[in-house]
């Protein structure tokens, strides 16, 4: 049975892309909101085939907020990369460089309003990325980050990107630290029917010491780790 249901999972997921991949392509210089349903659409078809393929249960404790935040999400594996359009309200994610040379991709994810964290950068560039930040969050559009940098392992736990501090202080916005433990569900190519489940922390208000903010988020996203 996890056999059969990897494979539909595959067929469905990985077919369904690449036909919402075309589209979006398409219409990535039309209009924009059609544009955004695509990437919608295809955040939502994964986590459709996760839970009705693959039968893993999603389990969402918290919400977002109702004003901008910003989101320092715990990342274990694509799940939560892919899930952010379905999870938030247009949301923009600040994801590494590299993925903007993908090409197509690269064009798709600036078109969405992703935007691109270079942290060999100088700091012109840097500066670039704050502004944008702040447009994105004075437009009303959680700004999604995964402050590790990189995809972790389930059960580890590591220092924070220098960034994160940077955007923190420059945008005097709280940060809601996820912690999400899809790891072990997500990441095997066969893929178990283990639930994923994403925590919502205590928000932390804009403001704090850097070493302070750093240990609340480093605790706080690393709450499901066993």
């Amino acid at each position: 049975m996890r056999l059969l249901r990897n494979l539909a999972y595959y067929a469905v997921f990985y077919a369904g892309s690449v036909l919402v991949t075309i589209a979006a392509f398409l219409t990535s210089r039309l209009d924009p909101r059609i544009f955004r349903a695509c990437v919608h659409a295809w955040s939502g078809l994964q986590r459709w085939s996760v839970q009705h393929l693959l039968g893993q249960r999603l389990i969402i404790e918290g919400q977002p907020l109702a004003e901008p935040a910003i989101y320092a999400i715990k990342h274990e594996s694509f799940f939560e990369a892919i899930d952010a359009p379905t999870l938030f309200d247009l949301p923009v994610v600040l994801a590494k460089a590299e993925l903007f040379r993908i090409p197509g991709w690269g064009k798709a994810a600036l078109a969405y309003g992703l935007i691109p964290v270079d942290r060999d950068a100088g700091a012109k560039a840097l500066m670039a990325m704050m502004r944008q930040a702040k447009a994105a969050a004075a437009a009303g559009r959680p700004l999604v980050i995964f402050p590790e940098g990189t995809r972790v392992p389930h059960g580890e736990r590591r220092e924070l990107q220098a960034g994160f501090a940077g955007l923190y202080k420059a945008l005097g916005l709280p940060v809601v630290p996820v912690a999400v433990d899809s790891g072990p569900s997500y990441k095997p190519a066969l893929k178990p029917p283990r639930p994923i489940t994403y925590r919502f922390g205590e928000p932390i208000p804009p403001g704090l010491p850097r070493a302070e903010v750093e240990a609340r988020v480093i605790e706080a996203i690393n709450a499901l780790n066993p």
